[in-house]
């Protein structure tokens, strides 16, 4: 189907003139596709990685040897998503100089490359070329001071936990509807 703006448009839910290259900490969370329980399992509030989510919690913690001034922070591998704090630094090379500040990479392209990396390799174990492992898009949200930080961090830690009452869960049967 050729490309038409009418059906083919997605609403960004980016902050407008905000520069997602700058020096800051993000609050991202990525999903698999059509939600898949791709990743592992949580049993009594713990979760548990299936090979898919190691190669995801590896391809993540290999990031900052392929993206300059990317720091890792709070992290959780969930059966059908992906919670994670990361920060984007600034050295005082690149505040002085222009060449290297733009050797630095967005938010968006850090998460690109993640989700190549790691669709290609659990693409590869599973013999599946091609396959889709991520949702097209991601949720991202720039903290803003210490104390959101250390609430998203207890959010992240916490989320294996709170797994039976995730909404969001695929194996999660529908809720009833109104009645007729």
């Amino acid at each position: 189907m050729p490309y038409d703006p009418q059906v083919h448009h997605r609403r960004s839910i980016r902050l407008k003139g905000y520069d997602y290259a700058s020096a800051g900490a993000y609050f991202v969370t990525l999903c698999t596709h059509e939600r898949q329980s791709l990743l592992g399992q949580v049993n009594e509030g713990e979760m548990h990685l299936s090979a898919y989510g190691v190669i995801v919690r590896a391809c993540w913690e290999d990031l900052p040897r392929h993206y300059l001034g990317l720091e890792l922070d709070a992290l959780v591998v969930m059966p059908t998503h992906v919670h994670a704090i990361m920060v984007l630094t600034q050295t005082e090379e690149e505040g002085r100089a222009t060449a290297a500040a733009s050797a630095r990479y967005p938010l968006s392209e850090v998460i690109r490359g993640f989700k190549t990396y790691s669709a290609r390799r659990i693409n590869k174990r599973r013999d599946t070329r091609g396959n889709v492992v991520w949702q097209r898009n991601y949720y991202e949200r720039i903290i803003r001071n210490e104390r959101e930080l250390e609430a998203i961090r207890a959010y992240i830690e916490s989320n294996p936990a709170q797994w039976a009452q995730d909404r969001e869960r695929a194996d999660r049967e529908p809720e009833p509807g109104p009645v007729p």
